[in-house]
């Protein structure tokens, strides 16, 4: 249960302000179609935090225990230094053409967060904890515990979030995630 709940809160506080999370709230400004959004942003992170989660795992398997433990702990002290920044969102989605706004919001979303910082920490999860299922399930439900929101209420978000406050709370989870790996803490035999 602690690889569940630690992948949770990590995902879910790591998703705040990010680019994954400003693309659902462009996403539900722009099509005002909030099912299809959400089964969307869930399906691929599904897809993207399983094939995360199987790398951790070969990264796992591969690596003596030790050096495992310095790499992730390095992993989660750049995380944490990637968290720091701000992110933004470049471009706007295009044009729908002939796909619904479900398989358009699968697609951007599952590339969206393919190198971002909570699919690296979906990655370093799973190679620090022996249940990848607990971990896909966690990250995934993070994501949508910060997502969700996001879409649901796109169009009625008249108190700004203290967005700095809360990328310094993600960055501080991260490290502490990476003193825990540097101390072998949670990392079984």
């Amino acid at each position: 249960m602690e690889s569940f709940f630690v992948s949770m809160l990590v995902v879910a506080v790591g998703e705040i302000g990010d680019k994954t999370q400003l693309l659902a709230l462009l996403l539900a400004t722009r099509f005002r179609r909030p099912v299809p959004i959400i089964l969307g942003i869930f399906v691929a992170t599904v897809a993207n935090h399983a094939a995360a989660g199987a790398v951790g795992e070969l990264i796992k398997n591969s690596l003596e225990p030790g050096t495992l433990r310095i790499l992730l702990a390095v992993s989660f002290f750049a995380i944490a230094l990637w968290a720091i920044k701000p992110d933004t969102m470049e471009d706007k989605p295009r044009d729908l053409g002939r796909y619904g706004v479900f398989a358009f919001t699968v697609v951007v979303f599952f590339l969206a967060e393919i190198g971002d910082k909570t699919q690296l920490a979906t990655i370093a999860l799973a190679a620090r904890y022996d249940s990848l299922i607990s971990v896909v399930c966690g990250t995934t439900i993070g994501m949508l515990i910060a997502d969700v929101p996001a879409v649901l209420l796109a169009d009625r978000l008249t108190v700004k979030i203290p967005l700095r406050l809360i990328r310094y709370l993600s960055a501080s989870l991260f490290a502490l995630l990476g003193v825990a790996a540097l101390l072998g803490i949670g990392l079984g035999p």
